[in-house]
């Protein structure tokens, strides 16, 4: 009973079929013989009617002889069992196959085909052909009957061929089922995605001025598949993910139940995770503080993260559209890049964006993405689903404490040099020294400013440049800034002369309010006997002394200036 039912499961179902439209026609040719006198005329009669019809007896068994209807009821027995039709053949199941290779030559084969250095088919026969020669076969198989063998391996062994060639990612990849997830059942904020991303187009470096291919480190909603959140830097790094999330918060005005996200270095980064040895210092990790749930996922495996499918159709949807594309990789470069392509080379458009506009453009595309329909919430896009979100009123100052870049500058004249811009705050006038400089890529119109030790300083706007004559060629707006910035110095000076006086004595005060109220003279050295004026600038002083001391040496030297020259040539 167990090998009948090993030989009808592997029967092909055109044999069955087959069998099924014997019967069928035995049935009809026994019913046509009972009506008929003559028996062997009936047999030859219906033979002839079966070969001429159209029926779909006919297309299934083809022409018939009156000896095949005899030979099929007398398989029958009496029976109507239409397995007893099914030819006796051999059927074997998916793990066999019949060859006439021998286990040698298949061990030969196999051998070279499952090498873990992906040795074609064609390569491997040949090889396999040679080592039978030299071991003195005089019988070679014919290279079809190698690639039938190998495509049958492969059909019905790919978990195998996958494995022995590629390696277990591809087979996690290929091979192995995976678990569908339903997010349908989240909300928004409720698990976000964090993964790196490197540019496939070049920037400029803020701090070199130099192209570069950036990272993009990002956060996406799982609900939505929005990308809430973002940051741009040169690399991967523990500040750069912080930087990110903290605008994930900003934007979703909600902190995360749960972060979803990779398993590389900087994600496991201390900063972010709490161990025996921050418990026991007393800290807690970032996300700890924030009442973050931390998942990473597993390493090497990309279908855990739906955030590789929003990369994916970032880099066909964005950055193949930049005229900085430079590619992920040698194979997929643009033509431009490639040896001797003068003509895609004089087309090609330098402009290379800076991180400001790169934002910008960023932006824009999410905008775009964001009106798409969202794969998780039927009739509804992206923006709308990422709309319906609860919204907790984020301290976005507890945010920049704890997640914003910092950098040690030291303070100057004009404040603090910084992505060669100034910024300066009134607190930071006669200060010198080192301070913690806090800023947002995103948000350049000011830094916040530290001690070494973490204590607040102030927040620094970033200075303007003033028309250099504002007040014949500029504009309203720009003799206003001018006045402003003017009055600014004074207070500044003031400040600095009031703060003076509170160290010296009165005497010395009147002393110093005396001499700059008394008119401005003072006696000539030694050489000249009479009293001069103390002068404003030295076209004033070269004046004074034409008129009145014309041979003074002084007049020469000043002849000799550029300054002279510009005034009086």
């Amino acid at each position: 009973m167990e090998n009948q039912v090993e030989t009808i499961k592997y029967t092909p179902e055109k044999a069955k079929q087959n069998a099924l439209a014997k019967l069928d026609l035995i049935r009809k040719w026994q019913e046509f013989r009972r009506k008929a006198v003559n028996k062997l005329q009936a047999d030859y009669d219906f033979v002839k009617l079966h070969n001429s019809s159209d029926s779909y007896l006919f297309s299934v068994l083809g022409k018939i002889s009156r000896g095949s209807l005899h030979r099929w009821k007398a398989s029958l027995d009496g029976t109507e069992d239409y397995t007893r039709l099914i030819p006796n053949y051999k059927y074997v199941s998916v793990n066999e196959y019949r060859t006439c290779l021998t286990d040698e030559e298949i061990k030969i084969f196999m051998g070279l085909l499952l090498h873990p250095n992906r040795i074609c088919i064609g390569k491997a026969i040949a090889l396999t052909k040679y080592k039978l020669k030299e071991q003195g076969q005089s019988f070679i198989p014919a290279d079809i009957t190698f690639r039938r063998y190998a495509k049958w391996f492969k059909d019905n062994n790919y978990d195998k061929w996958v494995l022995a060639r590629d390696g277990e990612k591809a087979l996690s990849d290929k091979v192995e089922p995976y678990i569908k997830r339903d997010a349908s059942l989240l909300d928004v904020g409720d698990i976000l995605v964090a993964d790196g991303h490197k540019l496939a187009f070049q920037v400029i470096n803020p701090f070199t001025g130099k192209p570069c291919r950036a990272t993009l480190v990002g956060f996406l909603d799982w609900k939505s598949t929005a990308l809430v959140g973002y940051e741009i830097m040169l690399e991967e790094n523990t500040q750069c993910i912080a930087s990110a999330l903290r605008n994930a918060i900003i934007n979703l005005d909600m902190v995360p139940k749960i972060v979803y996200q990779d398993n590389g270095r900087a994600f496991r980064a201390k900063y972010f995770t709490d161990d025996k040895g921050f418990g026991e210092l007393g800290f807690y990790g970032l996300y700890a503080k924030l009442g973050i749930e931390t998942v990473f996922a597993r390493p090497y495996n990309a279908r855990s993260k739906v955030i590789e499918r929003f990369f994916k159709e970032f880099q066909e949807g964005f950055e193949k559209l930049m005229p900085s594309y430079v590619g992920s990789s040698i194979i997929n470069k643009p033509a431009y890049l490639k040896r001797n392509e003068k003509f895609h080379s004089n087309l090609h458009n330098d402009y290379i964006p800076t991180i400001e506009e790169t934002i910008k453009m960023i932006d824009m595309w999410l905008k775009f993405k964001n009106s798409q329909p969202c794969t998780n919430a039927p009739n509804m896009t992206i923006a709308e689903v990422l709309e319906n979100r609860k919204k907790q009123n984020i301290d976005i100052n507890m945010l920049d404490d704890l997640m914003l870049a910092t950098e040690v500058k030291t303070i100057q004249r004009n404040g603090i040099r910084f992505l060669n811009c100034d910024y300066f705050d009134e607190r930071l006038y006669g200060l010198r020294g080192k301070v913690l400089v806090k800023y947002n890529l995103f948000d350049l119109t000011s830094v916040k400013v530290f001690t070494p030790k973490g204590e607040y300083l102030c927040t620094a706007e970033r200075v303007t440049e003033t028309h250099p004559m504002a007040k014949l060629l500029g504009t309203v707006e720009d003799f206003e800034d001018y006045k402003q910035k003017i009055q600014k110095q004074q207070k500044l000076r003031r400040k600095t002369i009031n703060s003076v006086k509170q160290y010296l004595s009165n005497e010395e005060v009147k002393f110093i309010e005396q001499k700059m109220d008394e008119p401005k003279e003072v006696e000539f050295k030694p050489h000249s006997n009479s009293l001069q004026t103390l002068f404003k600038n030295n076209s004033e002083k070269y004046e004074y002394l034409i008129k009145n001391d014309p041979n003074n040496p002084w007049i020469s030297e000043f002849k000799q200036t550029k300054e002279y020259e510009l005034l009086y040539a």
